[in-house]
């Protein structure tokens, strides 16, 4: 019967076994851990700047120092400071999600005939910018359709706020005619001249994003500002409240839903 033969191997040879073996242990926790901080640098990463939240801490506005802000995120993981006026709590920025709350895309229209023609929710940036320190400053233009679309545009434990209580609002602060000077972005950072008078008292901090006409023309960045409520005349008008440059007076009407205009959200009761 043949026996199996082994190759005998020297005792050095045994040693240079054995150290290539830690080497290669050594290296192989080397990696696991260069692996480990990548992913969790990746992690930090993409919890901080990942899709819908590119535009955070880009804004350019110029809030209110001498008042307490608070914080809220969307449903687009989008993050907005919020200010508290009277009795009520409103976001003191645009809206600027791409999302309804249950997580479904709006569609972005960018095209003016489309835009003319759709009959459900869209939004668009202002002349149709992709750059992000514009949209993080002035917020996204939604159509009027998307306003009352029953997916809701706003996030949980937010609303759309309606006439009444816009109207609120703006008694709080003085009225009609001069709400303007405390709701405003104070001076002429994003506002045109003249903008007098404004001190952005309430922190509110409203900013001229201009809007987009119904033939998906856009007007007015720097000059206007427009935001719907969620009232409606009927099944094709919703009421809306404006702010010039010019003049501390809000302005108020109802609109045709194909109109774009701003969005800010008031937390719910």
């Amino acid at each position: 019967m043949k026996t199996k033969s082994y190759i005998p191997i020297k005792i050095n040879q045994c040693l240079n076994i054995n150290k290539m073996k830690k080497k290669i242990r050594i290296w192989n926790s080397s990696f696991t851990i260069i692996g480990l901080a990548l992913a969790v640098l990746y992690s930090c990463s993409k919890d901080d700047k990942g899709p819908g939240n590119q535009t955070n801490g880009k804004t350019k506005a110029v809030f209110n120092s001498t008042v307490t802000y608070g914080t809220m995120t969307d449903q687009d993981g989008n993050t907005y400071k919020t200010i508290t006026i009277g009795t009520q709590t409103w976001m003191a920025e645009n809206l600027r999600t791409t999302k309804y709350r249950t997580g479904e895309a709006i569609p972005l229209v960018t095209d003016s005939t489309a835009w003319k023609n759709s009959t459900t929710g869209a939004y668009c940036n202002f002349n149709n910018t992709k750059n992000i320190d514009t949209i993080a400053t002035f917020g996204r233009l939604y159509n009027g359709y998307t306003i009352s679309d029953n997916r809701n545009i706003a996030p949980k434990g937010w609303h759309v706020p309606t006439d009444e209580e816009w109207s609120t609002l703006i008694t709080f602060v003085g009225g009609d005619t001069v709400a303007g000077s405390l709701l405003k972005e104070a001076d002429t950072t994003h506002w045109q001249n003249p903008n007098r008078g404004t001190t952005n008292q309430s922190g509110f901090t409203a900013l001229p994003a201009g809007y987009r006409n119904t033939d998906g023309t856009y007007f007015s960045m720097g000059f206007y500002s427009e935001w719907w409520s969620s009232s409606e005349n009927n099944a094709a008008d919703t009421k809306l409240r404006s702010m010039v440059y010019f003049s501390n007076d809000i302005g108020t009407g109802y609109v045709e839903k194909s109109y774009g205009f701003s969005v800010r959200c008031i937390k719910d009761n």
